[in-house]
């Protein structure tokens, strides 16, 4: 079933209250047209969209912890014990090595926990694919809230992924971020094969965003 993942990051008006109102009109958006959505808010924020709304809720990060170590990092114990479904590993504003990237795909599967590195090129995405992720975020940082969408930009590169991923691990998911600010790029991503889509600044800036919403839900439910 086509995804749509929403980042809230760090951007203002996402956090609290604002952004258990920004998930409730997500989640009104669902129930009204049946798309499916995917909010990754601020780490203190997860229980809170987590038992506020129905929506699957991802940390946006998590920190490599020793057991009964540590003070202010986030250990992947303590957002599965929030509520989170899944963890976002190796974003760009957040890289991890990849030893850390291996401890954290082998600790969300512990956790029973959705895994979602990401990775900037095909060789790292074959690299990342020995690891066993349950999804793969494909996206160039330099397209990142930008607008310039990859599918739009570099469509090869999005077919040459898909088809690294189809044939080196089939179940693994493909997500495609950096730049998707329309639902013209979200049906074009899963026109060249991804399995989800996602954005951060599109939603949150937008002057009206249920209607945005709207528009994506539209895209996912015609796939």
């Amino acid at each position: 079933m086509p995804v749509f993942s929403h980042q809230f990051q760090a951007l203002r008006g996402t956090a609290g209250d604002a952004g258990l109102e920004l998930a409730r009109t997500i989640e009104a958006v669902h129930r009204r047209t049946d798309g499916t959505f995917v909010v990754a808010p601020q780490t203190p924020d997860i229980r809170l969209l987590a038992e506020g709304t129905s929506l699957s809720v991802v940390a946006q990060s998590i920190d490599a912890v020793e057991p009964d170590r540590g003070n202010g990092q986030v250990a992947i114990r303590a957002v599965a014990a929030a509520g989170a479904d899944g963890v976002v590993i190796n974003h760009p504003e957040s890289p991890d090595t990849l030893a850390d990237v291996e401890a954290f795909v082998a600790g969300c599967a512990s956790f029973d926990l959705e895994s979602i590195v990401c990775v900037d090129s095909v060789e790292v995405g074959r690299a990342v694919l020995t690891l066993d992720p349950d999804c793969l975020l494909f996206e160039a940082p330099s397209d990142v809230a930008t607008g310039r969408a990859m599918t739009r930009q570099h469509p090869e590169r999005v077919e040459a992924f898909v088809s690294m991923v189809e044939s080196e691990s089939p179940r693994t998911r493909v997500l495609l971020g950096g730049g998707i600010s329309s639902a013209a790029d979200v049906g074009d991503a899963f026109d060249l094969g991804a399995d989800a889509a996602g954005a951060a600044s599109a939603f949150v800036d937008a002057a009206d965003p249920e209607a945005w919403l709207s528009s994506i839900a539209a895209a996912l439910v015609a796939e």
